[in-house]
């Protein structure tokens, strides 16, 4: 799938437009993404200034050098491109080599000329090329209405994040700006949809004078909702996103060019970085999922972190202390059949901060949920909304699910049973791991097994046809998915199939006919059946 090319934007300069991008391309680079960022403000260039640190050798070229390539017919993208260091996947174009003849440079350049030679052509190749090879490339545009304005704003961009203060000139021209956008994309010869605005509120400071704050938040959302109307779920209203997408005013990060995020890796809800998490979550979800964001800010951004993570368990077995020799074989078995188990016993702190490290989590219910438990549940389910992970119940043999509290007790569970231990529990587990699930309910006893244990039983001949009768009814009952049904005939073919000790010489037992064989064969494989899920959604998968 092509990169998705991010135009940072002002009308008005000293907004944060360059410090806001340049953290937000640390934050996407962190969570696994390829970022491509572009300093496309020529005039006052100074992206670079926020990435030095990370930079081997200054920039042997930039944007400027872009056009030259241009002017005689190269076209290397790739050529001016700096690599930083201490990140996966973060390179920045500059705006080209700060040396004295930068200036005189950028001032001989005619920009209506250069379109006029088949600029907007070469410059659609370059693109082609950034979105093949990145997922992100953000553009740092000038300030103001200007022929490289259009280009970063109208030209390139899939998306545009306008930045402003709680000023009328910053806001109308950041609304303005969107607009002349969108009607010089109608006429460009390029196939371009709407273009996505996100409006940001940038250096707002509601700490003090909040009354006031609040009627200024006012004014900027009744000047900016109308961005909002393209992409903003039908349920969210542009006042709470609104919130959600502002940068506060903190006065230690205006010294100098620097990257909070590199710093704050755990933002409270007070600190800068907090708040451009949330941005960059919402420009790598696309702007989509706002719900979720209005929902749980912090799921939000954990769905878009773990997207291209990795878990290094695939499930946390949590047990009370009681069960951990149980848990001690479930996680033998589940290791057998190829998972990565760790174990959580009741009581470990450690283990506590420790939520995002495995996949899914299994919680081994023996009796009652612990607090212990609960208090791993809820950190578990605070940062997974949205995700594809689950939280697996497994319930010992006396554990009722009636008496369980509701966020366990409406999870679908499994159990262990007269002939349901811990090899059959892995089993459903991986099952559950790899998202599929049976055609019938796993309850205490397991179907399959007791049909298997019937195919091996010796049994008066009359009996074989009672036998039949169960078996027939047990397929349609797995077949229709009814489960509670199922579990009843299950035990039924275990009452009529076991020993019983009025049952004394061989001679009045006999194996199972070819034809019982053959039905008792045919139900093992409906009920060891397994149908993959299309989608998740959500954990009450019931």
């Amino acid at each position: 799938m092509p990169g998705t090319v991010v135009t940072f934007y002002s009308y008005k300069g000293g907004v944060g437009r360059s410090f806001t991008l340049a953290n937000i391309a640390v934050l996407l680079a962190r969570w696994g993404h390829r970022v491509l960022c572009l300093d496309w403000d020529l005039e006052a260039p100074g992206l670079d200034a926020y990435f030095r640190p990370m930079m081997s050798a200054a920039p042997s070229g930039g944007v400027v050098d872009l056009i030259d390539d241009f002017l005689v017919g190269r076209l290397r993208p790739g050529a001016h491109t700096t690599r930083l260091r201490g990140a996966e996947k973060l390179d920045v174009v500059t705006a080209g080599r700060a040396d004295a003849a930068y200036a005189g440079r950028v001032q001989k350049l005619d920009w209506e000329s250069l379109y006029e030679q088949g600029f907007g052509d070469y410059l659609e190749r370059c693109r082609e090329q950034w979105t093949a090879e990145y997922d992100y490339i953000l553009i740092d545009s000038r300030t103001g209405i200007s022929d490289i304005g259009g280009i970063c704003t109208a030209h390139l961009p899939d998306r545009l994040v306008v930045l402003f203060t709680a000023n009328v000139q910053s806001m109308k021209g950041a609304v303005d700006i969107a607009e002349r956008a969108n009607v010089a994309r109608d006429r460009m010869p390029y196939d371009r949809p709407q273009l996505p605005v996100l409006p940001v509120l940038s250096r707002f400071d509601a700490r003090e004078e909040y009354a006031r704050s609040e009627e200024w938040r006012r004014i900027c959302l009744e000047e900016t909702k109308g961005l909002f109307r393209n992409w903003l779920d039908r349920d969210v209203s542009p006042d709470v996103m609104s919130r959600h997408l502002t940068l506060p005013y903190v006065s230690y990060w205006t010294f100098g060019e620097q990257l909070p995020v590199v710093k704050e890796l755990n933002p409270t809800a007070d600190q800068i970085s907090f708040a451009l998490e949330t941005v960059a979550a919402v420009v790598a979800h696309d702007f989509d999922r706002t719900d979720l964001l209005a929902e749980n800010r912090d799921a939000y951004v954990a769905a878009i972190r773990a997207e291209k993570s990795t878990f290094a368990y695939d499930v946390r077995i949590s047990t009370p202390r009681p069960a951990k020799d149980l848990a001690g074989d479930l996680m033998k078995y589940l290791g057998e059949l190829g998972a990565s188990p760790v174990l959580s016993l009741s009581g470990e702190r450690s283990m506590l901060g420790k939520a995002d490290d495995a996949r899914h989590l299994c919680l081994l219910v023996d009796g009652e949920v612990s607090r212990w438990q609960s208090a791993e549940v809820e950190l578990f389910l605070h940062r997974t909304l949205g995700q594809d992970r689950r939280v697996i119940p497994v319930l010992t043999e006396d554990t009722d699910p009636n008496t369980l509290p509701g966020y366990v007790g409406n999870l679908r569970h499994l159990r262990f049973g007269p002939s349901r231990g811990p090899v059959e529990i892995a089993r459903s587990l991986m099952d559950q791991l790899g998202g599929t699930t049976a055609l019938i309910e796993p309850g205490e006893l397991d179907v399959a097994g007791v049909l298997r244990q019937a195919a091996r039983a010796q049994l008066r001949p009359l009996m074989w046809g009672l036998v039949d009768e169960i078996v027939a009814d047990l397929q349609f009952a797995i077949g229709a998915g009814e489960s509670e049904r199922a579990q009843e005939l299950a035990e039924d073919l275990l009452l009529a199939t076991r020993s019983r000790s009025t049952d004394t010489g061989s001679d009045r037992r006999v194996l199972a006919p070819p034809g019982t064989r053959t039905a008792i064969e045919w139900a093992v494989q409906i009920a060891e059946a397994r149908a993959t899920r299309h989608g998740f959604s959500g954990f009450l998968d019931q």
